[in-house]
């Protein structure tokens, strides 16, 4: 298949570049697009050199699938004209995550929202993924009434300005484009996105939106709090779960060790449990520190963790595009 990768000198884009190659998926010819001051530079795909090109030309050049992450404006004004070529987008921006006709989707867990007519597909945010992935399998099983969620985030979810205001930072250096209004070296940044009205950023409103569209629960109580923390890769997440029916956690822990997508790693007794460190380079998605919660008759606390360049972004996008393609729903010339 002809493929492009809109964004592709980004972290999200060379991640996504080397997943395609890991993965196998079959690439006959890989267009990386990036802005006009990127092209001419050189990349490397499956060890050979390939050229950074502009928007036009690779829409001109008709890819059969493009794969999206270069910010909301870059998806608004371009993902319909590669659409408009029988290409499919699949967009890690938060662009069409709203859009009731474009589907967001985590393969895992509604792939089968994907229909034969949808030309743009909407990855969703990193921490959103990880977090449906672990609970969408209690909320098929008990129906989940309501989830309180902290994240702890880490830099490289704010792309290469992140890490080098960390870098910067740890080496008593002043960052020149500082993605922080405070230092992160040392520190704790209770600030995701930008704030709204009610107090609450956006990142915060998207874990609500998000999980609420994907498991199909537009009545699912969900509140959040985002947090940056100075590490470099990894997002974490503390998730209470309130369900509706009871539950025996040791029948939770059953069914998340049996879930494809999901590593257990809950023993306490050894002192093992997911961490950010551990999960870097990994797909899946690790859950622990399982424990009931005992303020309330159903409810759970949970910690979840998984690499956000990876499964947060650059992996989900392209299990989106072997799922379509699985059940034939991308274009053949």
């Amino acid at each position: 298949m002809k493929v492009a990768i809109v964004g592709a000198t980004g972290l999200v884009g060379r991640t996504m570049m080397k997943v395609l190659e890991e993965q196998r998926f079959p690439v006959s010819e890989l267009m990386p697009v990036a802005s006009t001051a990127s092209v001419g530079k050189t990349l490397l795909f499956a060890n050979r050199p390939v050229s950074v090109i502009g928007l036009e030309e690779a829409v001109s050049r008709r890819p059969d699938l493009a794969l999206f992450s270069a910010g909301g404006g870059v998806s608004l004004e371009w993902a319909p004209k590669f659409a408009a070529q029988q290409c499919v987008v699949v967009d890690n921006s938060s662009a069409w995550r709203r859009n009731k006709d474009v589907p967001l989707v985590v393969p895992e867990v509604n792939a089968a929202d994907i229909l034969p007519d949808h030309r743009i597909i909407a990855n969703p945010n990193c921490s959103t993924i990880q977090l449906v992935m672990a609970v969408a399998p209690i909320h098929r099983r008990y129906t989940i009434r309501r989830m309180v969620i902290s994240t702890y985030q880490s830099v490289s979810g704010s792309g290469l300005n992140g890490i080098t205001q960390l870098k910067d930072e740890q080496n008593a250096r002043r960052p020149d484009h500082p993605a922080y209004p405070h230092p992160i070296h040392l520190n704790v940044i209770p600030h995701g996105g930008s704030f709204e009205a009610d107090g609450y950023t956006t990142e915060e409103v998207k874990l609500r939106f998000e999980s609420q569209k994907i498991m199909h629960a537009p009545a699912m109580g969900i509140t959040a709090t985002v947090v940056r923390v100075p590490v470099y890769g990894g997002h974490s997440l503390s998730v209470n779960v309130e369900t509706e029916k009871p539950f025996e956690v040791k029948d939770i822990r059953s069914m998340l060790a049996e879930t494809n997508g999901i590593m257990l790693t809950d023993n306490t007794a050894g002192n093992e449990y997911p961490m950010p460190l551990y999960a870097e380079g990994y797909d899946e998605v690790f859950v622990g520190r399982l424990r009931r919660d005992e303020s309330l008759p159903n409810a759970l606390n949970m910690w979840v963790v998984a690499d956000n360049l990876r499964k947060g972004a650059a992996t989900n996008a392209v299990q989106i595009a072997s799922y379509m393609l699985s059940m034939n729903l991308l274009p053949t010339r």
